[in-house]
């Protein structure tokens, strides 16, 4: 049983303060032409899998939050752009897992931080206890792709680098590199307006 289930049991109240709730209000300050059912699927259930996985500082939130709207173009999508031309240039990449023909088109980015490679589905699907390499698309569905991005987190021990407010680390560690650095900072900004 989780700590949080033993504090609902005696009574303790596990909501976060109120200057950290992520709803949708908020969220859609953060990034106002998301989509309504994006925004509804991560307000839902982040402030749970938030104290689940450690990201209760406003810190720790804004940094997951910035990162969140970047890799989502602001919400609007949960699925990496571009189509199947695009998705071939993760044909054959063996860092990823994508080791059969067509592994490319089919474990394109999906999800919040944008799940890529057959490995990677492989690996956040036995986490989850989904078979995500099975079903790749289920990596789209909003609970699903926010219950992958805590563990993602989690998994690559992101607080340490979100806790130094170290917005280059954490983007590389999301994302392998310094991709879309400037607009992530600019998110972490109005993030920290927000959630503080």
């Amino acid at each position: 049983m989780s700590m949080r289930a033993i504090g609902t049991w005696i009574g303790i109240d596990h909501a976060p303060e109120p200057g950290l709730a992520v709803t949708r209000e908020r969220l859609l300050r953060l990034a106002p032409s998301a989509n309504a059912a994006i925004v509804a699927g991560i307000a839902a259930r982040f402030d749970e899998l938030a104290d689940d996985h450690d990201i209760t500082t406003p810190r720790r939130i804004c940094h997951f939050l910035a990162q969140a709207a970047h890799e989502t173009d602001g919400f609007r999508t949960l699925e990496e752009y571009g189509g199947p031309a695009y998705f071939i240039r993760y044909e054959g990449r063996r860092d990823l897992g994508n080791t059969q023909a067509g592994d490319g088109i089919r474990y394109h980015g999906r999800g919040i931080f944008q799940l890529t490679g057959r490995a990677n589905y492989r690996r956040f699907g036995e986490v989850l206890g989904i078979d995500l390499e099975a079903e790749p698309e289920r990596a789209k569905e909003p609970e699903t792709s926010l219950r992958v991005a805590f563990a993602y987190w989690s998994e690559r021990a992101i607080n340490a680098a979100a806790d130094a407010d170290d917005a280059e680390r954490v983007t590389k560690l999301i994302n392998g590199g310094r991709n879309g650095l400037a607009e992530r900072k600019r998110y972490l900004e109005k993030a920290k307006a927000i959630w503080s």
